[in-house]
């Protein structure tokens, strides 16, 4: 397929396509003009990699659990490398929540202030 028919499929943009490309997660095949051509399976990838990204993972960090993917499984490989990856992430993303606890804690003790002191 294309790279516009992947894009619809997907609902990714072509800018991003190429981007994913250039950095080594997508490897379409090249026509003879020179246009790009997906396999199929290239769907379920993106929609990994949008997944996983959503999650909070970067790139390359992506890059890494693509090789372990069960096709058509929707699931990875378990290796102690990409678990210990997601216990990484995990603790980044528990650090993030605790952040945003405090910032909320913060705002509504400023809100409540503000609110007790209006007549």
């Amino acid at each position: 397929m294309k790279i516009g028919e992947l894009s619809r499929r997907t609902n990714v943009s072509i800018r991003m396509l190429r981007y994913y490309e250039s950095e080594g997660l997508l490897a379409p095949s090249r026509t003879s003009s020179g246009y790009r051509e997906y396999e199929t399976a290239t769907v379920e990838t993106v929609e990994r990699i949008k997944s996983l990204g959503m999650a909070g993972m970067t790139l390359p960090t992506i890059r890494q659990f693509l090789p372990c993917s069960l096709e058509g499984r929707g699931e990875f490989e378990p290796c102690d490398e990409l678990k210990a990856t997601l216990r990484q992430q995990i603790a980044a993303v528990e650090k993030k929540v605790a952040m945003l606890t405090d910032s909320h804690t913060v705002l509504a003790g400023l809100l409540d202030n503000m609110e007790r002191r209006t007549p």
